[in-house]
């Protein structure tokens, strides 16, 4: 299964480079779904000792203990989850509505998640950023609309990096309490990822159908003969 290989990729990624990976990666996730729980899951675990030969390394000194390795697993995530929240304020800031308008489907940004972001920032004001931070899926949309809306870096800044510490920390607080049992957990997981490709498919047929609709309806509209 793709996402099975996905999963496999990351938890060999994060085994292999440890604190770097967790960092690299939430950093990705911060402007792009990178599959954030499963990477703080397995940091966790790995901080747990959950896995021979795979320990938490850092600047090539071994953290021993369990506890203050789960504690810069953490750490590793909400410092690369805000790293990467700074680039995508500074995105939607310095190139503005016209870029993410021309380039924002690399980023899956496109007008109706803009206007949906926009509408997130009208309700809950600077306060988006911290819900948004520990909200699934949304979490990955946040900075550039926040940019976009000339936030100010500073409070940005600090919003997101409180609202990252929950999700880093309470995640790989999962991963590290299953230890051992990781293995059992995650095989048993696999039934999820199933689900989860089958609901992406769905999903995309659905967006495909409701843009050749949406784009059939323009055309009429601008019609003249009609």
């Amino acid at each position: 299964m793709p996402l099975a290989s996905l999963t496999a990729s990351l938890t060999s990624l994060i085994g292999d480079h440890g604190l770097y990976a967790v960092f690299f990666l939430m950093l990705v996730d911060a402007v792009l779904p990178a599959a954030s729980e499963v990477v703080m899951l397995y940091a966790g675990a790995v901080a747990a000792g959950a896995f021979a030969g795979q320990h938490v390394v850092f600047f090539g000194s071994r953290i021993d203990s369990h506890f203050w390795g789960f504690v810069a697993m953490s750490l590793a995530g909400v410092a690369g989850n805000t790293a990467g929240s700074v680039i995508g304020w500074w995105i939607g800031y310095f190139g503005g509505r016209p870029l993410i308008e021309r380039r924002g489907r690399w980023l899956h940004l496109g007008p109706e998640n803009l206007d949906r972001a926009e509408r997130w920032f009208e309700r809950w004001g600077d306060w988006a950023v911290f819900i948004g931070r520990v909200t699934p899926v949304v979490r990955s949309f946040v900075s550039i609309p926040a940019g976009l809306a000339r936030m100010q870096l500073p409070r940005f800044t600090v919003l997101s990096a409180l609202g990252c510490m929950p999700w880093c920390f309470g995640i790989a607080g999962a991963g590290w309490a299953l230890g051992s049992r990781y293995e059992r957990f995650h095989h048993d997981f696999r039934y999820v990822d199933i689900t989860v490709v089958v609901l992406v498919v769905v999903a995309a047929v659905a967006w495909y159908v409701r843009r050749r609709r949406s784009s059939r309806l323009a055309r009429r509209g601008s019609d003249p003969a009609r």
